[in-house]
């Protein structure tokens, strides 16, 4: 799962494998290390949760995480869905803007840096 964090936005990129894992019900994480101490790291996460809310967000002390409701993360599922966007109010002043997306193969790389993407809907067309 890739991470991309500017200003108040967050968009997190999810492979192939990393969604049948969410689907299944399971937690899909990253942690980037910024040290050699316990704390001096960051933990990024991808869940489904039984909620009304299709999207939400948990923060706690270097770990935050994105909750996609069951109903809502069955719906990017499906094949024709590129990604899940919402605004989160943090407080009446400041939101965040939140994209959960498909990541598509880069038309640019090799296959290695392709692997267990989707299949990008651009591949064959002229630019």
């Amino acid at each position: 799962m890739k991470l991309r964090i500017k200003g108040d936005s967050l968009r997190l990129r999810v492979s192939r494998s990393e969604l049948a894992r969410l689907l299944a019900g399971g937690r899909v994480e990253e942690t980037i290390h910024f040290g050699g101490a316990r704390d001096a790291r960051l933990t990024y996460a991808l869940e489904t949760a039984s909620q009304a809310s299709p999207v939400r967000m948990r923060y706690r002390s270097q770990d935050v995480t994105i909750l996609l409701s069951e109903d809502q993360a069955r719906i990017w599922g499906k094949e024709s869905e590129v990604g899940v966007y919402a605004m989160i109010a943090i407080s009446s002043e400041i939101s965040l803007d939140v994209a959960v997306e498909k990541d598509f193969a880069c038309l640019d790389r090799s296959d290695e840096d392709n692997s267990d993407t989707f299949a990008n809907p651009h591949a064959g067309k002229v630019c």
